[in-house]
């Protein structure tokens, strides 16, 4: 034995270890929390994201007094009207501007899917007009009505009123989780 052992000996004295039967172990009653399965939750995330098709055509939406509205089948037209005079408050905002399309895709799934766990109902969807765009033709604008058309969460949408973007945005209303 060295010169330390001999010290950490001396110290020590005639301590005994405790028996492990006696002895409860605080931690052993907590429950170890539930794994999160990222993987899982990325690629839920990405099957949601490619569900929307870019090359969607619907007749769905029309165009009334130069106003683009969308309003799911089987849902009343009072809803239109409702959402125009401003019956529901926007409770969240999603501003596209400067994202490319599959940013802003990922972008409206993953806001849609925040919207829906925390019952939020009415939003506005900033897409923009398209002016800084190739061509100055919108590129957004076009693809967000067709992904919001796609969406189960979506019941109707309108062309926002010029103080909440005009042209350059839509108000949309989900339905209730």
């Amino acid at each position: 034995m060295n010169e330390e052992d001999e010290i950490f000996r001396k110290a020590v004295g005639d301590v005994k270890p405790l028996k492990t039967k006696d002895r409860l172990d605080e931690y052993s009653f907590k429950k170890k929390p539930r794994p999160i399965a990222k993987k899982l939750i990325e690629d839920e995330k990405k099957v949601l994201i490619d569900a929307l098709s870019d090359n969607f055509e619907s007749l769905d939406y029309f165009l009334a007094q130069d106003e683009l509205f969308y309003l799911k089948p089987g849902h009343s037209p009072d809803i239109i009207k409702k959402l125009r005079n401003g019956s529901w408050v926007i409770q969240e905002t999603l501003d596209l501007h400067g994202l490319i399309t599959p940013e802003a895709k990922e972008a409206l799934v993953t806001f849609i899917s925040h919207c829906k766990h925390h019952n939020v109902r009415c939003v506005r969807i900033i897409h923009g007009k398209g002016f800084n765009s190739k061509n100055k033709e919108p590129v957004l604008k076009n693809k967000v009505k067709k992904w919001l058309i796609q969406k189960e969460e979506v019941i109707c949408f309108i062309q926002a009123p010029n103080h909440e973007g005009g042209g350059g945005a839509l108000i949309a209303l989900l339905n209730k989780r």
